[in-house]
This record gives structure tokens, C-alpha cells and sequence, in this order.
């Protein structure tokens, strides 16, 4: 069987964390253990086109790494601690036949507990675990922190170097450790989710084995915390979310929106799920953030039809949620909501007081409601700011499409 790019691309998307994880537990540094499984995919390129895919390309790619490790570690010093090293990496990670002790089993959730160290700020932590669990590149995480590719370069270079003058362990955090870690995990878990449901860049709308990692991983993490109702919010959120995947574009691959969606291809069992789990939080009576955007998305996926979107109650979940987190996010998004309740020139006076004018969705916003006044011209110029700020294929051919439908009333009407 002929092995292609996107074969192994595929394996890297889905196998990049797993394996970095284990090589960072066997190493304790970071950059080597990225390095490493980095020089592992660089000879599946080279390899498996040849010799075909290995029956268990996560092994192959882990065991590779560690072998480069190896390699590298002696090469680099004869010194005794080196050396000891690349002897302990000969060994199986279960080699001991200890289990380690503590509440955090999957290999991925430990690393991501471990990268939300208090020492490092909210947003290294963040940053760090993007990278080090879905193996994004640094522009893709500067776009979903909305800052520049610089900017989100030079903090991770912080984040490591702090991990490493702060001798950081990677190890399994202490029950009392979990809740002051909660925030930054959850954090962590809806980004890599967010970067699933609409790629930063490609030729796909998603990547739809990001945001099953993201499941995954929320998943167990509501098992270790189950009386964390973030926890279970940001797991109902997800769900809900993904379950419209399979209406979200054309047999062409391009983008169909939300009111536009056949519900009928919904995924019905992750929507009942979602809601079961959106109930028992409304029980917690302790709402939070992600809580209130999965019961957003439970209005959403309720209504039979766009038309019978319960938009009041979405406008009443959006306020409550700004008296909790106040963020320019969530005034746009209750302007969408109060378009609908009290029309568009009220929703876009909401806007001027908004500063997220690196971000798809303003640019989007602005240009629907400046549509539905008929201020063709200057709508078509946010279609076309937000396509120029869109490396996504399927989204931005939606958005000069939208531009060029603008343009063409403006036109009209001269």
C-alpha cells in the first residue's frame, strides 16, 4: 500500500502528542523530547513511502524518537549524567513495574496538567500544552490567542526556559494540586477544540482528530474531577458543538452556517448527551463560563428550525455569562443574539465599543448586520477584511463569495 504525505500527516495529527508526551516523561526536558519525535516524522517521510506503514505507526514514531534521543544524548557530552540518561532511555517506560502514584493516568492529561504549572503565567500555560499536545504551529496558536506570531513565539521560548531554570518536574500532579490547575487545563482543552472545529489554516474547515483529542481527553478529565461543573460544561460545550460537524459543509466541502444547516444530519446521540450533561450542571446551581456557553449551544441545537431559536433566552444566557466574564468575545456574540431580538442597527451599535479587529468573526458580524441595512459597500469591505484575515480554504472561499455578493448589490444600486 502506497504511503502519501497525508498519510503521515495524519499520523502526525493525530500521534504527535502521545508520542511527545512519553519522550518528555523519559527525558524531563521538553526541547529534546520535541526535537526528537521531530526527527522520528522526518524519517517516516523518508521511509514509509518505501517501505509502507508500519502495523503501529505510534509505536514506530516512539520508539524512533527515542532512538534519536539516544543518539543525541551521546553525541552531545560524554558526561556521566548523559550517559545515564541514554541508559534509561533503553528502558521501557514500565520498565520499573511500579505504577506511578497519583490521580492522573492518560499519558496527554499529564502533560497537560503538568504544562498548567502555577509558575508559568495563564497564558504560557496554554500556549505551551497547544503545542506540545496537538502539535500546532506557532501561527496557529497566535491566531486563537488573537496576538502576533512574535509575540506567541517569544512566550513559548519563555514557558520552556521557565520549566527549565524552575526545575519544573514533569510528573503527576497531587490531588490538592488539580483544582488550582483546573482553569488553565480547561483552557487548554477548549483551544485545542476551537483549533478542531475550524482550522487555523488548510484545505479542510476542521480537524476533526484535534477535536476528538479534545473530547477524549475532557472526557477523562470529568471522570477525575467529577464534581467539577466547568469540567462537565466545557464537555457538554464540545459535544454539542461537535455534533453539528456533519452539516457544517456542502458535498463540495464548502461552509454552510448554522441557519443554513440540514439538523437532520446532527449527530442526535453526542445532542442528547450534551443535554443530559448541560442538565445535571443546571442542578450544580454553580454556573461558570463554559457552563452557560454549552447551555447557549443547548438552545441551539433544541430548536427544530433557525426560526424557533429561543433567542431571548440566549440574550439572557449571554448577560449572565458577562456578569461572570466580561470579554469583547462574548459582547459579540450577544450582539449576533440581539440582531435577532431587536434588529440589526441595535446589534451594531453594540459593536463600536468592541476591540477585535484581528478576529474573523467581528469582521463577519459587521458585515451581516451592515447587509441586512442595505450598506452594501461598506459591508462588502468587512467580507473582504475578514477573508484577508482567513488562511482556511472552505472559510475564506465563503467569505470573498459573501464580498463579491456585497459588491455586486452595491453596484445594483448606483
Amino acid at each position: 500500500m502506497t504511503v502519501s504525505g497525508a498519510d503521515i500527516a495524519r499520523v502526525f495529527r493525530t500521534e504527535y502528542g502521545r508520542a511527545v508526551s512519553v519522550l518528555i516523561r523519559a527525558l524531563g526536558d521538553i526541547d529534546l523530547a520535541e526535537e526528537a519525535v521531530q526527527d522520528a516524522f522526518t524519517v517516516a517521510v523518508e521511509r514509509w513511502p518505501r517501505e509502507g506503514m508500519p502495523p503501529s505507526p505510534a509505536g514506530w514514531i516512539i520508539t524512533t524518537a527515542r532512538r534519536r534521543a539516544i543518539d543525541r544524548l551521546r553525541r552531545e557530552s560524554t558526561r556521566e549524567a548523559r550517559q545515564a540518561e541514554a541508559v534509561a532511555l533503553h528502558a521501557p517506560d514500565e520498565g520499573s513495574g511500579l505504577p506511578e502514584e497519583g490521580p492522573v493516568r492518560d499519558e496527554r492529561l499529564r502533560l497537560v496538567f503538568t504544562c498548567c504549572h502555577p509558575a508559568l503565567s495563564r497564558e504560557a500555560q496554554v500556549a505551551l500544552t497547544l503545542r506540545l499536545l496537538g502539535g500546532l504551529t506557532t501561527p496557529e496558536i497566535a491566531h486563537a490567542f488573537l496576538v502576533p506570531e512574535a509575540t506567541m513565539a517569544q512566550r513559548i521560548v519563555r514557558a520552556k526556559s521557565k520549566i527549565r531554570s524552575a526545575g519544573i518536574p514533569y510528573r503527576v500532579p497531587r490531588d490538592e494540586d488539580l483544582p488550582a490547575r483546573l482553569a488553565s487545563v480547561l483552557a487548554v482543552l477548549y483551544l485545542v477544540f476551537t483549533e478542531g472545529h475550524t482550522a487555523t489554516a488548510g484545505d479542510d474547515l476542521g480537524r476533526p482528530d484535534l477535536a476528538a483529542e479534545a473530547i477524549r481527553l475532557g472526557r477523562v478529565l470529568v471522570e477525575l474531577m467529577p464534581d467539577e461543573p466547568e469540567a462537565m460544561g466545557l464537555l457538554a460545550l464540545m459535544l454539542l458543538t461537535e455534533a453539528r460537524r456533519p452539516a457544517r459543509t456542502d458535498a463540495a466541502g464548502d461552509l454552510v452556517l448554522l441557519a443554513d444547516q440540514d439538523r437532520s444530519l446532527w449527530d442526535a446521540a453526542l445532542v442528547a448527551e450534551g443535554h443530559a450533561l448541560v442538565r445535571r450542571c443546571l442542578r450544580r446551581g454553580a454556573p461558570g463560563p463554559y457552563q452557560l456557553q454549552a447551555a447557549v449551544n443547548a438552545v441551539h441545537t433544541s430548536a427544530a428550525t433557525a426560526a424557533d431559536t429561543d433567542w431571548s433566552q440566549v440574550v439572557a444566557l449571554y448577560d449572565h455569562q458577562l456578569r461572570i466574564a466580561p470579554t469583547d468575545v462574548v459582547r459579540l456574540n450577544r450582539a449576533v443574539a440581539v440582531a435577532e431580538l431587536d434588529g440589526p442597527q441595535a446589534a451594531l451599535a453594540l459593536l463600536d465599543g468592541i476591540d477585535l479587529e484581528g478576529y474573523v468573526a467581528f469582521h463577519v458580524v459587521r458585515a451581516e448586520l451592515l447587509g441586512r441595512l442595505e450598506r452594501w459597500p461598506e459591508s462588502a469591505a468587512e467580507w473582504e477584511r475578514a477573508a484577508g484575515l482567513s488562511d482556511n480554504a472552505p472559510e475564506s472561499r465563503h467569505l470573498r463569495a459573501r464580498a463579491a455578493g456585497a459588491a455586486a448589490r452595491a453596484g445594483d444600486r448606483r
